[in-house]
């Protein structure tokens, strides 16, 4: 792993990415920009039609499909034991724990992880990139509102969080024409290309809007706490289930960046929500998008060979 080899990896892949996210950081200091939103536009609209014209064009075996999701739900559960098991060697008090735990397992899969794979591995590795996503983006409706409401939900409630997550009936969607060979007309299929083509760089810029807007945190230990975890320790549980998953090619490359993309800014909000301690929950993420480019340039490097 050469010198040259970071340096092209991180201009040609990761740059671009961070570029377009700073274009929105600028946007959301200089004006009002209601993220919010923005936000929604992205998650009812953009997000949904770019998983279905990805599975649609590039039909998985339901094999891989399966041991696609199998494997982000392996990592889950490990992250949340391992950073439940530091945590409480640390000493942290459950509110700081709960921050932590948040911001540990549930990455920017889809803003920032989305993009990534794109530019670094094409479509086949975005496939299965987008079928991490899509199971986060459930874990987070579901388990991610249980922990950050520090078990005082109602498991009923929480449960049918999943079915307010629009991306799952795309790729339930995808999935059926896919199995009957369905056609779409010119038109629509026109529509949903277009659509899809402009959901990455808006989520770009969602990001850099949300980390505009980051708070400070003086709790120092649980702020290096949860980056260290999500930089360094999930990828490194990503590259030990991958052996006995059996993750090759296009879907090791796909899932194990994901792994390692730093912590999702909707984590902010689940704190919020929950009265969490945002401003260390947002100084994780912001710090996490900071120093990403150090742990994610070996790892694309390591991939691509």
């Amino acid at each position: 792993m050469s010198f040259t080899d970071l340096v092209a990896t991180f201009t040609n892949n990761i740059l671009p990415v961070l570029t377009i996210g700073a274009a929105g950081f600028l946007l959301g200091r200089v004006f009002s920009i209601d993220s919010r939103s923005l936000g929604r536009v992205v998650f009812y609209i953009f997000s949904p039609v770019l998983v279905f014209n990805l599975l649609l064009h590039n039909a998985l075996p339901l094999g891989e499909m399966a041991r696609t999701i199998g494997f982000c739900l392996a990592v889950f559960v490990v992250m949340c034991g391992v950073t439940l098991l530091i945590g409480r060697l640390a000493s942290l008090d459950r509110p700081t724990m709960m921050a932590v735990l948040l911001t540990a397992v549930f990455a920017n899969s889809g803003n920032y992880g989305l993009p990534l794979v794109s530019f670094a591995f094409g479509e086949e590795a975005l496939a299965h990139a987008t079928l991490y996503f899509v199971t986060t983006s459930i874990l987070m409706n579901t388990a991610g509102v249980l922990i950050a409401s520090l078990g005082h939900l109602n498991l009923k409630e929480a449960a049918l969080g999943m079915f307010k997550v629009p991306t799952v009936y795309a790729v339930i969607l995808a999935a059926l024409l896919n199995q009957f060979q369905v056609v779409l007309p010119v038109p629509l299929e026109r529509t949903i290309s277009l659509a899809a083509g402009g959901a990455i760089p808006l989520m770009l810029v969602l990001l850099g809007v949300e980390l505009a807007r980051v708070q400070w945190s003086h709790s120092l230990r649980a702020l290096g706490l949860g980056a260290g975890l999500r930089l360094l320790v999930a990828p490194l549980v990503g590259l030990l289930l991958a052996i006995p998953f059996g993750l090759t090619g296009a879907a090791r490359q796909g899932t194990l960046t994901e792994t390692a993309v730093p912590a999702a800014v909707t984590n902010a909000v689940l704190a919020t929500e929950y009265k969490l301690d945002t401003s260390l929950v947002t100084a994780i993420i912001f710090i996490g998008t900071i120093l990403s480019p150090l742990t994610l340039t070996p790892l694309l490097v390591y991939l691509g060979k």
